[in-house]
């Protein structure tokens, strides 16, 4: 059998070579298939630490190495409001928003047919609490038409529907209470109700406002989360649109990685974590009042979504949503569906 020619050599030879550069080239651009900057968005409080630390640590960064995927370049972003993140999300300004689970699910409800929002993970489970500066107020029952509450987004906020939850079982009526809503960030919503100076007598408020707000003996505890629901739940969530979890998979993997690394640093580290919260807030809070929270045994930094289902069967129950889901994980990415979520 005749050897090759040196034309058949060199055709070979150049193929090879043009294989070998359209492999690399599939492998590079594989490599940077996914979204190459993530824009996240957060709001105010202890809630919101997984974030904090993720981001200080880099975590997100080092999870989409090992899946192999180059690093998005991350804008973290501050808003405050479930109505603020959801206009920046649907319009495309935000790739991941940030709120309460019960404004998630309604957004979810919303956009079943358009933006199809989806819960990416639960930022972790701690109780909200109902303050008064009022010391006529004992009980929901006693605020009037002189009381205003302070929410960080009325009616479609996390606060505003666990206080339509609280009136419904008060009263036979979930908007009862309404009238007496009034949107204002926590960290405003603080500085007016302990001044005594404003028409805020009542806010509705997360750690560590609320912490921060009783110590001061100013204002008395009227109503817990926890004792609405009848247990821990989710407060914050991190939630997306479909296609956006749908063309960034491996982004989303390397996202909810980094927050449970982030819980489990949490857990280990709540001293250092607690001053990470203060440097990030510019908080003038002590360490100590801050780790103390963070220690809180009712405080629990988890990605795992507990009592959504009971959030979604209320907001149905009363004709906020069109129809709950059969099940929470109809609401969340499918990564989260093995966690001991409810």
């Amino acid at each position: 059998m005749s050897k090759p020619s040196s034309r058949w050599a060199t055709f070979r030879a150049s193929a090879i070579a043009s294989l070998s550069l359209v492999i690399s080239f599939c492998g590079t651009q594989s490599a940077r298939s996914e979204t190459e900057k993530l824009r996240i968005a957060q709001q105010f409080g202890v809630g919101y630490l997984p974030l904090i630390v993720a981001n200080e640590k880099g975590f997100v960064e080092e999870e989409a190495r090992k899946l192999s995927i180059k690093p998005p370049a991350i804008e973290w972003l501050r808003l405050s409001g479930a109505a603020a993140m959801n206009e920046a999300l649907i319009s495309g300004g935000l790739d991941f928003a940030t709120a309460g689970i019960t404004p998630m699910i309604l957004t979810w409800d919303k956009t079943r047919s358009t933006a199809k929002i989806i819960g990416v993970a639960a930022l972790g489970s701690m109780a909200n609490v109902l303050t008064t500066s009022n010391p006529n107020v004992k009980t929901i029952a006693d605020f009037t038409e002189k009381d205003r509450i302070a929410l960080p987004s009325v009616k479609v906020g996390f606060q505003p529907i666990l206080l339509q939850m609280a009136a419904d079982k008060a009263f036979g009526k979930f908007d009862k209470l309404d009238d007496l809503t009034v949107s204002m960030p926590h960290p405003d919503a603080t500085a007016a109700i302990l001044s005594g100076k404003s028409e805020i007598t009542g806010h509705f408020t997360s750690p560590p406002f609320v912490q921060q707000q009783l110590a001061t003996g100013k204002v008395h505890a009227v109503l817990n989360s926890y004792d609405v629901l009848g247990g821990p739940h989710t407060f914050n969530v991190v939630y997306s649109t479909t296609k956006f979890v749908n063309d960034n998979p491996k982004t989303i993997e390397a996202f909810v990685s980094a927050l449970d690394r982030a819980n489990d640093w949490i857990t280990a580290n709540p001293k250092e974590a607690a001053a990470l919260y203060i440097k990030a807030e510019s908080s003038k809070l002590a360490p100590d009042f801050v780790e103390a929270i963070i220690r809180d045994p009712n405080v629990r930094f988890t990605t795992a979504p507990e009592g959504a289902q009971k959030f979604a069967d209320f907001e149905a129950k009363v004709g906020l949503i069109k129809r709950a889901p059969a099940r929470w994980q109809d609401m969340f990415w499918s990564g989260l569906k093995d966690k001991p979520g409810s």
